[in-house]
């Protein structure tokens, strides 16, 4: 079960975007990276095709280390949380914040 997941609201704790929040788009737990919507933005060259004749440049996400975000908990006041798994009384794990004493997230 991953801690952070598709659709959650996150901020970003580390690197050039620091302090932007986003909602992530996509997580890889292979690589351990996500993607965060409006962050990370690339430019790739296309070159010409039948479909796109002129080419040009296209905007891409690029994903980056779920190390570097935490899950946000509170929306207005922009608080974050790290995230554990427990297991509830009917034996399933769940997520909780850290931060709120074990509180189950959604």
């Amino acid at each position: 079960m991953a801690r952070i997941r598709k659709d959650d609201l996150v901020k970003i704790v580390a690197g050039k975007n620091k302090g932007t929040t986003g909602k992530v788009l996509k997580v890889n737990t292979k690589d351990s990276t996500v993607l965060i919507e409006g962050v990370g933005l690339s430019h790739r060259h296309v070159k010409p095709s039948q479909l796109n004749p002129t080419g040009g440049k296209k905007d891409i996400h690029v994903a980056m280390p779920i190390s570097k975000v935490a899950l946000v908990i509170d929306e207005k006041t922009g608080a974050t949380s790290r995230v554990g798994l427990v297991r509830n009384a009917d034996g399933n794990k769940v997520r909780v914040a850290r931060q709120l004493k074990n509180k189950e997230i959604k």
